[in-house]
């Protein structure tokens, strides 16, 4: 099965859809041109406006092991990088820079301070905008 994002010229997720292999093959060869065709003559969408992508790659990294491919599986709403070739969710703050061998947004001060499994399951860190700084959100103590 193969999976393509339908984008906007402003190049925004609008859909995701699923094609048979054999409607991205050409002589038992698959391509991506081949399934952009033939969702063209399906939706009558323009086929630059297709932009095959992969179940299995988030951040960067194939969940089974294999190739990762455009960096994650896209959602509707998502946008396309061009430039970078990967499929990204929007910008969740200001500050916040592009990983692109990660595929992903990372704060400018990086990722969060570690939580043990037992302080994570009440408690969590929040981005501050304001103060460029990661808060400890405090939920309680875990008991048996």
């Amino acid at each position: 099965m193969a999976h393509f994002a339908k984008i906007s010229e402003e190049n925004k997720v609008l859909s995701v859809h699923k094609l048979l292999d054999t409607d991205t093959s050409v002589d038992g060869v698959e391509t991506e041109s081949a399934g952009q065709s033939n969702l063209q003559r399906i939706h009558s969408w323009p086929a630059h406006l297709w932009i095959k992508c992969s179940y299995n790659t988030y951040q960067g990294t194939h969940r089974q092991g294999g190739t990762p491919f455009r960096g994650n599986y896209p959602s509707g709403g998502w946008d396309w990088d061009p430039t970078n070739e990967i499929f990204m969710p929007e910008k969740p703050y200001p500050s916040w820079v592009l990983n692109v061998a990660e595929a992903r947004w990372q704060s400018p001060i990086g990722d969060p301070p570690a939580l043990s499994e037992e302080e994570a399951m009440l408690n969590f860190y929040e981005w501050n905008e304001a103060t460029q700084a990661w808060n400890f959100v405090d939920n309680g103590t875990f008991t048996d």
